[in-house]
């Protein structure tokens, strides 16, 4: 009988911080972002909204794509794959981490003036990304 593996993840959430661009040995790039995502649970009251974060790394050109047009608080839809990492620390400890490499990076916010004109994060109609995004700090992210 043949084996089928499959290791897919499908994302969508806000930027909680800035992507994090830079050059790799080899001239490629790689952007580092962490994404946030709400999940429902079921608690004695009703469901509550809870966020997970996920840390996300974007490779070649579209590394450079989403360094200049995502920021802390962009929407966007993630597809790619989970990613172990096995390392060993200076003072010998093992670590371990899953994080997940995009094969995919879909921008959901529609084009904002802040991109063109440089202007501290405005809209047009005056407030910031960050309150029309509703984000804070990771601990108070709401979407």
């Amino acid at each position: 009988m043949p084996y089928f593996n499959l290791n897919r993840v499908v994302l969508i959430g806000r930027l909680t911080r800035d992507p994090e661009l830079r050059a790799l040995p080899s001239g490629s790039s790689v952007c580092s972002l962490r994404i946030a995502c709400n999940a429902s649970r079921r608690d004695g009251d009703g469901y509550t909204e809870r966020p997970n974060y996920f840390d996300v790394s974007v490779y070649g050109p579209a590394a450079e794509n989403v360094s200049t047009y995502t920021r802390r608080g962009s929407r966007v839809g993630i597809d790619g794959r989970l990613e172990w990492r096995e390392w060993e620390t200076d003072d010998q400890q093992k670590r371990q981490a899953v994080s997940i490499v995009a094969d995919t990076v879909q921008f959901l916010d529609s084009p904002r003036e802040e991109r063109s004109n440089g202007d501290d994060h405005q809209d047009a109609g005056g407030e910031s990304a960050d309150e029309l995004a509703g984000v804070g700090t990771e601990g108070d992210l709401s979407f």
